[in-house]
């Protein structure tokens, strides 16, 4: 008998399990969850955590000690804080109550994701970033003392953004996020000079490269064996030619709605950066491939996200990391090296903006294509026109002066 079968959890695992098979979770997947929330069951009992006792924290810390090696997709940690809230939601556990520091960092936060969603009109994606480096700036602040925003001053602010930029990864992206809170405390009054505008600029080594990109003869065979390969199917395929034909940014692509679809229309409405929407034409061979997902694999889902994933319940993708990975592998599977070990999904806007340089399109037309808000957004691809660059290079020095 599995030393796992028996633990204080067993009692409530029932009652768990009806929560994934109301979302229409498999059987197999369901036992298999039951299995991986035994271990950490297993783990409670060693450390002497009655069910009534465990809190998010807890579940977490208990979940990332069970190995992964048997787990395959499922993040254990992530199901163990799942059966921690069923076990609030059911009565067994009880809401922790917050210190007058936590209680004044919750309330900080959710009035600045108001801010952000009200008056910058950022993605949920964005916002999640944004917060997310908010609380690490006030950790590395205040800790666990009660916040103070009237205490910053711009040593603080350069502390913090050299920390982040001298860690593993080197979060560029930290900036912007940093200068977007301060940008809203000085709005809400919180302090009284700007501090956003002592925030360093991140250095951007490669500003003069030029941008990534695959040839045409590379992106029709990516489309080929995408198509053809039926581990990837017809979801893979169309949200590749998507991406390759409209230039659609990858969150926008899984954005999607069934009713952003104008079928007579011959359109596609796309949920654009900013809230901004734009209708784009749908051309025959990417409403034939939309047409044959729709009819051959999107399973029956309850949510009205175009794309959603294979296995049950059938979900919206929470971030674009699946078309990273189908894009990696159609470069390896096509013995295309890719241009950077990291492989993002921009390689394809990137590659229809050269195409178009190419054959002769002006500055204007390939940001009127890519949606560009700013021609700033689309001078990087000013690079690209050799020819033009050659008639306003200056002459190279030679010895004994110009020749």
């Amino acid at each position: 008998m599995p030393k796992y079968l028996q633990t204080c959890i067993e009692p409530y695992l029932e009652s768990f399990a009806e929560t994934f098979a109301a979302e229409n979770y498999t059987a197999g997947t369901v036992k298999a969850y039951q299995s991986i929330l035994r271990k950490v069951g297993h783990a409670m009992d060693l450390e002497g955590i009655k069910p009534s006792g465990l809190t998010l924290d807890m579940a977490e810390r208990l979940g990332r000690k069970v190995p992964r090696k048997n787990t395959g997709t499922i993040w254990p940690h992530k199901l163990a804080c799942r059966f921690a809230q069923h076990l609030l939601n059911i009565g067994v556990t009880h809401p922790v109550s917050l210190t007058e520091a936590q209680q004044a960092r919750a309330t900080l936060l959710a009035d600045f994701e108001t801010y952000l969603v009200k008056h910058r009109g950022l993605s949920s994606r964005s916002i999640y970033q944004t917060l997310r480096i908010t609380n690490r700036f006030i950790d590395h602040r205040f800790g666990d003392a009660v916040i103070d925003p009237g205490r910053l001053r711009p040593t603080d602010v350069i502390s913090f953004i050299e920390h982040v930029l001298a860690g593993i990864g080197r979060n560029k992206t930290a900036v912007t996020h940093v200068r977007i809170f301060l940008q809203y405390l000085f709005a809400n009054g919180a302090i009284e000079s700007n501090l956003a505008l002592s925030v360093p600029k991140a250095t951007k080594r490669w500003g003069a490269r030029l941008p990534r990109h695959l040839s045409p003869e590379g992106i029709e065979a990516v489309l080929s064996y995408v198509r053809d390969n039926p581990r990837h199917g017809a979801r893979d395929y169309a949200m590749l030619l998507i991406m390759a034909r409209l230039g659609l940014r990858a969150i926008e692509v899984i954005g999607i709605q069934l009713d952003d679809i104008d079928w007579r229309a011959g359109e596609l409405l796309v949920r654009g950066k900013g809230k901004l929407h734009d209708r784009l034409p749908i051309s025959a061979e990417v409403g034939e491939a939309l047409s044959r997902y729709l009819r051959e694999e999107r399973g029956p889902a309850s949510c009205r996200t175009l794309f959603v994933t294979h296995r049950a319940p059938h979900r919206p993708f929470k971030d674009s990391q699946i078309i990273n990975t189908v894009l990696k592998d159609a470069l390896k599977a096509t013995g295309q090296k890719p241009l950077t070990p990291f492989v993002g999904s921009r390689l394809l806007r990137h590659s229809l903006a050269t195409q178009l340089v190419n054959s002769g399109a002006s500055l204007d037309e390939v940001g009127d294509v890519l949606r560009h808000r700013s021609r700033t957004s689309t001078m990087i691809y000013a690079r690209l026109d050799i020819d033009g660059l050659r008639s306003v290079a200056m002459p190279w020095p030679v010895t004994g002066g110009e020749q």
